[in-house]
């Protein structure tokens, strides 16, 4: 059995200069966890493959074409591949999300 607590993970460079961390990165899947800092936002980008988001903690926006919900914990929210989105804390407190690409793309992100 393989154990990944999301704290030891290290933080990964990314364009949206948020915290980003790989937990699990195999030939089928891919799973990130993202953390939003009061105010932070992703940049709207697209994904070549479908994503979904599960809210682990605190309230932000989902963005997916042309739709904006605000989600809150315990909340999974569908994203097809190839719609643009982004994820957004106009909150005052926290907002993590784990990300989960199915399949792991080959192909890389596009950003807006």
């Amino acid at each position: 059995m393989k154990t990944i607590e999301m704290k030891s993970s290290p933080e990964k460079p990314n364009p949206h200069n948020v915290s980003v961390r790989l937990l699990y990165d195999t030939e089928h899947a891919q799973a990130v966890h993202i953390e939003l800092k009061p105010g932070e936002v992703l940049k709207k980008h697209i994904t070549p493959v479908d994503v979904f988001f599960y809210i682990l903690e605190g309230k932000g926006v989902v963005e997916i074409g042309d739709e904006q919900e605000e989600v809150s914990r315990d909340m999974l929210i569908e994203s097809p591949a190839k719609i643009p989105h982004r994820l957004l804390n106009p909150s005052d407190g926290i907002f993590r999300v784990l990300v989960v690409k199915v399949p792991r793309q080959t192909e890389p992100t596009r950003l807006l």
